[in-house]
Parts: C-alpha cells; structure tokens; sequence
C-alpha cells in the first residue's frame, strides 16, 4: 500500500489502495469497479460516473440508475468510491433509508437523513472484546481509556473507519478531528480474523443496523476524538496529551444511543 496511506486507520481500503495510484483518478476507480460487480438494493448495478446536470438528488440517482456521481481528481469523491467498494451493504442500506426519508411526507432535509449523512461522511465504527472499554468511550472517560487501559485497547479493540471525509482528513490530521461512532460489542474471536473478513462481517453489521431506526439523529453517534486512538500520531504516546480538554472534551448529559 502506497506510503500516503500507511497511517493505522486506512487498512479497511488496503485490498483497494494497493490495486491504484496514490492520487485520486475515477477513471481507475470506475475501472476497478467494474472488476467487483455491486447491485442497488433496487437492483441496479453500481457504476461511478461523472457529475450530472439534470438535478437529481445524488441518493436518488444511486437508487433509480445506480450512478454514483464521482469528481476527477478529488480526494472526497475517491474514498467515496472505495468505502462503497468495501461496505457495499452499509451504502446500499443508508441510501434507501435516504430514499425512503424523501418519499411523500417525509423530510427533504432533517435529522433523519442528517445522521445518515453525518455517519456518511465521518463515520467510524468501534469493535470490542471487553464492555467495559466501550463504556469508557460512551462516559467520555478519555484517559481512563487511552492511557490507563492503552494496552488492552490495543489487544480488545478495533477502529473500523466508514466515513469518507473521514478518510479524506487522515490524510492531513488536526487538532480536533472527530468521527461519529457506532459501538459494537464482539468476541476475542471476531477480532482475530484477517482484515477483509473483518471489513465484510463490519459491513454486514452496520446495514442491519441502518435498516432500523436506531440512529435518528446526529447526536445518536458517539463522538470520538480520532488523535486519541493509539497510533495515529506520535504525539499521543505521552500520558499529557490527553490533558488538552477542548480536544478530548467531557461528556454531555443526554445519554447517547447503547
């Protein structure tokens, strides 16, 4: 996998980034696309085209033509095209929840199709061995998790990024950078298997879970401050980095989804 990506977070994309330059093309995407064939769940078979004019929605383009609209050159667009690569069923669930969201009656734009698309973009998911190190995460317990139990969060537990502009900011990490995650328990056993079975049995979960109503809103996700996940900076390394309260914020009262 090319050197851009080596950071510990990209692995769930590794099967596809090691297959295309280290640049965004959509042409070499496309191509690559078309090696693993995709459905809709309308059916329609998954092709990523360039921007179209007529303004159509772009869930509804996905759903009725299968058309994912994919920019030359732009980074956003690329990991688009390689989370729906590796979480087909998780894309294809939350844009039929878009679709459904539209129908007559149902929001144009509101919180429903808002924690589809913050999820979307920013998403990660958060596997689990040990309860107890998920619960730390829902009560904001940043240092209790990332230095006093560092080395079992390295053992027992598994960061699994969906978003895209997630993947996107990796590329140039900041001070602040969060995801919106969903926490998932698991066995020693789920964690144990190779990457790709990983990123398939993740896959399968996430679209079951978006075929629900589970998360209505944006603030159903648990934030996550990604700099604090061991290894994705070095800075972290030192027990003080967790001090910095406006990145590594306390909780709020509303208790978030479990």
């Amino acid at each position: 996998m090319p050197e851009l990506f080596s950071g510990p977070l990209y692995w769930p994309l590794a099967r596809w980034l090691a297959q295309l330059p280290p640049q965004p093309d959509a042409e070499a995407v496309a191509a690559l696309a078309a090696q693993y064939p995709i459905l809709t769940e309308s059916g329609k078979p998954v092709r990523f085209v360039a921007p179209q004019s007529d303004g159509m929605a772009y869930e509804c383009r996905v759903w009725e033509n299968g058309e994912v609209e994919t920019r030359r050159d732009n980074w956003h667009d690329w990991f688009n095209a390689l989370v729906w690569l590796s979480f087909p069923q998780t894309k294809n669930a939350i844009t039929a929840a878009h679709v459904a969201a539209m129908q007559p009656q149902g929001e144009l734009r509101g919180r429903i199709r808002d924690a589809l698309t913050h999820f979307d973009e920013c998403g990660i998911v958060v596997l689990s061995s040990e309860p107890e190190l998920l619960q730390l995460m829902r009560d904001f317990r940043w240092k209790e998790l990332f230095v006093e139990r560092r080395a079992a969060v390295r053992v027992h537990m598994r960061f699994v990024v969906f978003g895209h502009a997630t993947y996107e900011s990796l590329l140039s990490p900041f001070r602040g950078l969060t995801a919106k995650a969903v926490l998932l328990d698991c066995t020693s056993a789920d964690l144990a298997v190779d990457d790709e079975t990983l990123t398939a049995a993740v896959d399968s979960r996430l679209a079951a879970i978006f075929r629900t109503d589970r998360y209505t809103r944006p603030r159903d996700f648990q934030p996550l401050p990604l700099l604090g996940i061991p290894g994705v900076t070095p800075e972290n390394e030192a027990p003080a980095y967790y001090d910095d309260t406006w990145q590594f914020r306390p909780g709020r009262r509303e208790k978030l989804a479990a």
